[in-house]
């Protein structure tokens, strides 16, 4: 072999269904294999940063919205909730249309379409206007981790979707850590209206910027080459060509492991809204934390989830790239991660220090965050050319269950305490634990299409 080749091994799937591992054939390749792939897993972190920041920038501009618009607590409760409302009910029509158009189109066309309604925002001015935009910036960033996640099944072997998933969700945690203290300067230099214009037209150039170079499917990209093809390709059965597809929603509804998917989804983005909407609260009324304490207590759980899922990842990767459980890994950690996370919360709750609760909680989220990336990893699995399909089917029950939390927790904490409120918390993720069990992401979902697949769509 030439010193510019390499040696590349290619496993190729001996078993029918769900098979894991099968023989081994070597193919002597070109030149060195590129990493290209990778690519689409920085766009998949600086997309989902993006959708973040865009979403709390109505938080940090809230004061002066108030004071200039005469808006009260009630209004901008009422614009949160907009935007959640018709994000969960676009998750599933996002997913059928990107298997119909393909992630090239349609996430870019998502974060142009929100980055738009993100700057449009800076010119809102009556309460009525501002129920539309946020409205229509929700159902922007609604195809966003469909079309994410079916662009992982295309672009990344089994072996490393975790750590693409792991790339994906972490942009949400990072977001806001960045994103607040950008908009707090450019608020302070520029006023509150330019923090949408800015992050705005930051999204649409990142989102131009996708689309000239990404493709959707690797075999079309001038940057892949035939051994990145190969190691890619990796025993997965690879499409002829472009199609339109549309999921087998009759079977699909008919699936156990369909229901299971997001019933477990629907627990931990429960557990995850808990604390996305009170965590600084119970930290200073229940532990009484100050100001600057809450700061740096409440972002050192935030780091845990972040961790826990980057730890998934790469241990479910490890373990599918060595053969061992195969997709079984993400069933385990997807199961195991809630208990653990339940176990975390009933040890906060009954914490009598600060710095107990929040290392108990920080084990909490650290727990999961292994869970969530083992159910978006678990989606590609299960799916496979229907990925943005279950993608936004699980994403629809997690944001239609998370959105209730909020509220539920209010009462209960406001009824019974805080104690009670995150004991209350805890005992769900025993729910989602048993639900796992029927997830079975090593035995993939029916591939037939609806309908004859026409060919002939752009990609």
């Amino acid at each position: 072999m030439s010193s510019g080749q390499e040696k590349v091994t290619v496993v190729q799937n001996s078993k029918s269904g769900a098979g894991e591992l099968g023989s081994m054939k070597s193919f002597a390749l070109g030149p060195k294999r590129t990493r290209f792939r990778w690519t689409l897993a920085v766009f998949a972190l600086l997309m989902t940063f993006m959708s973040y920041i865009d979403r709390v920038n109505l938080a940090v501009t809230a004061p002066a919205i108030i004071n200039e618009l005469h808006f009260t607590k009630v209004h901008i409760g009422i614009l949160q909730t907009v935007f959640f409302v018709c994000y969960a009910l676009c998750q599933i029509p996002s997913g059928t249309l990107t298997e119909f158009f393909g992630h090239r189109k349609i996430v870019p066309f998502s974060l142009a379409w929100w980055s738009v309604f993100t700057s449009l925002t800076a010119t809102c001015r009556q309460f009525p206007s501002w129920v539309v935009v946020r409205g229509l910036f929700g159902v922007g960033e609604a195809p966003l981790y469909p079309g994410l996640n079916a662009a992982f099944s295309n672009w990344f072997p089994k072996r490393e979707r975790g750590m693409a998933v792991a790339f994906m969700s972490s942009g949400s945690k990072f977001g806001p850590a960045v994103g607040i203290p950008v908009a707090v300067v450019i608020m302070a230099a520029w006023g509150w209206r330019w923090v949408f214009v800015v992050f705005g037209a930051v999204g649409l150039v990142l989102a131009v910027v996708y689309y000239l170079l990404l493709r959707t499917h690797p075999r079309e990209s001038r940057f892949v080459n035939e051994a990145e093809l190969a190691y890619i390709a990796d025993g997965q059965a690879v499409a002829a060509g472009p199609k339109k597809t549309i999921a087998p929603w009759r079977k699909f509804l008919r699936s156990t492991q369909f229901w299971a998917v997001g019933g477990q989804f629907a627990v931990a983005d429960y557990i995850q809204y808990v604390f996305m909407a009170w965590l600084p609260v119970y930290l200073m009324e229940a532990h009484h934390f100050s100001l600057k304490q809450m700061g740096f207590g409440a972002a050192i759980p935030e780091l845990g989830f972040a961790f826990g899922n980057i730890f998934c990842g790469l241990v479910c990767d490890y373990l599918i790239g060595k053969g061992l459980l195969g997709s079984k890994s993400r069933a385990w950690f997807g199961g195991v991660g809630l208990v653990l996370c339940g176990l975390g919360l009933c040890l906060t709750a009954m914490s009598l220090t600060k710095w107990a609760t929040v290392g108990w909680l920080t084990f909490a989220l650290f727990s999961l965050g292994a869970t969530l990336n083992a159910s978006w990893s678990s989606c590609i699995d299960l799916g496979g050319k229907f990925t943005g399909t279950v993608t936004g089917w699980m994403n629809f029950w997690g944001n239609i269950i998370g959105a209730a939390a909020p509220t539920t927790t209010a009462w209960i904490a406001i009824r019974y305490g805080w104690r009670s409120a995150i004991l209350a918390t805890a005992s769900t993720a025993v729910i989602g634990a048993i639900v796992w069990i029927f997830v079975k992401p090593e035995v993939p979902l029916p591939q037939e299409s609806l309908e004859p697949a026409p060919s002939g769509v752009e990609s």
